[in-house]
């Protein structure tokens, strides 16, 4: 194939997704890993005193190449998985992974490096520079550069199987999701379900040419069936496949989980034994804000012991509600929802359903988009790209004069072949050539319901207000990579950010979705295109921490599995566990205060910790919502729509990236170093509670 015939390789502007195939993927990718190849050893072999300019820029340059052309094929095998382009974007990660591995063990380079920061004009880099070398001498050191031969050999094998077995874990989590559906003939089985959930769902089952109804595990339909349908045993029957997806009581073994997280587990150890270290979350904590093992577990207890209190408050009204108002003796995990939502519908006279007509989509994204625009000095338009799928869309960030900042990808209905979940990639990163800036390119991705035909009229998109909430989220994300002001590869946008400080900036964003003066303007029912009422507004506000005891405790459940897992387990050694099962069993029995049932295999389905980037990091939510409640204080403190604030916050943490410490930037925006008060009061845990 003719290079200029493969859209991978044409990085004159935006990436052509509308052009890419699966039969491009390997040409392209092999021709830049030779490019890319071939400036490490140009560079590596170079008798030239190593420089700036001589090592790190054009190491970057060609590393930024291949990262663009390989998220892009990456980023369609989430949104837009089909077998072959699966077989493909698999086919090049052992590749992909070895070139990286190589290059994190070149010591040729790793010498270069440690030149460059002990030389006399190091001390002139400016901090973004600086930042950057010191944080490719620590990624050598992970990288193994100081191993052995022999052992270097091993790290790289380990690193190649990891890659396939986290991709493994994915594809068996997305294909046992697709592969489970439920079809209810009887309309009256779907008793309590939201219309428009009822007429996607036959829909979803004419499209098969079936009469009934097609119930799934994806999002938008098992959350609502979970929280309203009033037969228990159609919630007994979602709750167990869904709680069994990919996992040894799932209805495909070849897609069961449970080997490869054994592997991964074992790996991940023996990675961290080549490195030197103790467990894999000391490897792991390296590159974070958090200095050691020990201060995360005192931290997640220490929040576990706070709010514990409250979530068996909590646990014992929705038991006691259960049984005298819905009859149901022996609450069960699949009425959790059922219950837990009439019983706010009951104590503060509203539904999720009752709101969501209210949030349309197109009031819900001018909401969102005004919101930006008040706070951050920025202006937000409709544009046009090449997409992957034509529910998607794109946008333009400038500034108020006219300079151009950044642009997004916005992808927000779930469908067959796209990952569950929500997240924020980039497609591009910003940087400096010659005298020009390339701005950053953002995705961002969900998973709601798609606009739906009810009672024979074609309705917008409607969202909960849960939803919204999680869309705030991810644009926060999108804005930490879209109003960088730095132009050094490795430290803008997201780059070089510690990730337990990354969930800081989308966080914060969540607060908005609290306020009256953003809710107002935000909303317009979808029959009579009437705002949001106060009153109904008041109610939310009323219920925000409505259980909020039971949902910290269960996020601490997970923070504390992820860490004991790494740092206690070791499969197939001696110590406290069997296997990984009993050390979620262990952090459940620590930490919860609501008992699973025996079939659960939640851990089946954690991408976070087996497939992304939360290995011993997952704390990293809590430990940066600490962060994100105290900075959304001084909002708070001046006005919540103050643009004086906002400016702070964006050049103080949104526009630094990871040019210097997270702690630095927080102190520089907040005037002092965190304080937890805030993020217990946001919660609604405190003694005044």
């Amino acid at each position: 194939m003719n290079a200029n015939d493969n859209p991978l390789l044409d990085f004159t502007g935006l990436p052509r997704f509308d052009r890419i195939a699966p039969e491009h993927v390997t040409p392209a990718i092999e021709r830049l890993l030779a490019q890319a190849r071939a400036t490490v050893e140009r560079v590596a072999t170079s008798a030239a005193p190593p420089d700036w300019d001589g090592v790190a820029a054009p190491i970057a340059h060609a590393l930024d190449r291949l990262d663009r052309a390989w998220t892009a094929v990456r980023h369609m095998n989430a949104v837009v998985s089909t077998p072959a382009l699966r077989e493909a974007y698999n086919g090049n990660l052992p590749a992909v992974t070895a070139f990286y591995a190589d290059l994190g063990q070149d010591e040729r380079l790793y010498g270069k490096y440690k030149a460059i920061a002990a030389s006399p004009a190091f001390a002139a880099f400016d901090g973004a520079q600086r930042r950057v070398i010191e944080n490719e001498l620590r990624d050598f050191r992970l990288g193994g550069a100081e191993l052995p031969a022999d052992r270097k050999a091993r790290f790289k094998a380990v690193q190649e199987e990891l890659a396939g077995l986290s991709a493994k874990f994915d594809d068996n989590v997305l294909d046992a999701t697709n592969a489970w559906a439920h079809y209810v003939e009887d309309p009256a089985g779907l008793a309590g379900v939201p219309a428009d959930v009822v007429a996607q769902a036959r829909a979803d089952a004419a499209a098969e040419g079936r009469s009934g109804h097609k119930l799934t595990l994806r999002a938008p339909c098992y959350l609502p069936v979970m929280q309203y349908a009033d037969d228990r045993a159609l919630r007994a029957r979602m709750h167990r496949a869904y709680s069994t997806l990919a996992s040894d009581l799932g209805a495909d073994p070849a897609l069961d989980n449970t080997a490869l997280i054994e592997r991964i587990l074992a790996l991940r150890a023996e990675e961290a034994e080549l490195l030197g270290f103790a467990n894999f979350a000391e490897v792991s904590l390296v590159p974070k804000m958090a200095a050691a093992p020990a201060e995360v577990l005192a931290f997640v207890r220490d929040l576990a012991r706070r709010a514990r209190p409250f979530a068996e408050r909590d646990y014992a009204e929705l038991t006691d509600f259960a049984r005298t108002a819905l009859g149901i003796a022996d609450l069960q995990a699949w009425d959790l929802a059922y219950a837990s939502e009439q019983l706010r519908q009951q104590r503060y006279d509203f539904s999720e359903q009752e709101v969501k007509r209210y949030f349309r989509e197109d009031r819900v994204l001018a909401g969102l988009f005004a919101l930006v625009e008040t706070i951050y000095g920025v202006a937000i338009a409709e544009a046009r790209a090449p997409v992957w799928h034509p529910d998607v869309r794109f946008y333009d960030i400038r500034d108020r004069d006219g300079g151009h900042v950044g642009q997004f990808y916005l992808d927000l209905y779930a469908r067959e072949g796209k990952q569950s979940g929500a997240w924020m990639d980039d497609a591009v990163n910003r940087r400096r050539d010659g005298e020009r800036i390339r701005h950053p390119v953002a995705f961002l991705t969900c998973n709601f319901a798609p606009p739906a035909e009810v009672d024979g009229r074609r309705q917008p998109a409607l969202f909960t207000h849960r939803e919204v909430v999680t869309l705030f989220h991810e644009f926060g994300h999108g804005l930490h990579l879209l109003l960088t002001r730095v132009d050094v590869p490795g430290v803008s946008g997201i780059e070089g950010v510690e990730w337990d400080a990354v969930e800081l900036p989308s966080q914060i964003m969540e607060n908005w979705c609290w306020e009256w003066e953003v809710l107002q303007s935000m909303t317009a029912h979808v029959d009579t295109g009437e705002p949001l009422p106060r009153a109904l507004f008041d109610r939310m506000r009323a219920a925000k921490n409505f259980q909020s005891g039971l949902a910290t405790v269960r996020q601490i459940e997970f923070a504390l599995f992820d860490m004991l897992l790494h740092t206690e387990y070791v499969p197939g050694r001696p110590g406290p566990y069997p296997d990984a099962r009993a050390v979620l069993a262990a952090a459940r029995r620590e930490v919860a205060v609501v008992p699973r049932p025996d079939y659960d295999r939640f851990m089946h389905a954690f991408g976070h910790i087996f497939a992304g980037g939360y290995a011993a990091g997952y704390y990293s939510y809590k430990w940066a919502e600490v962060l994100s409640a105290d900075a959304y204080s001084l909002f708070e403190e001046v006005g919540v729509l103050s643009p004086v604030a906002g400016a702070r916050f964006r050049d103080e943490v949104l526009a630094r990236g990871g040019s210097r410490p997270a702690l630095e930037s927080f102190v520089a925006f907040r005037g002092r170093e965190p304080q937890i008060d805030a993020l217990l009061r946001h919660n609604g845990m405190t003694t005044s509670s």
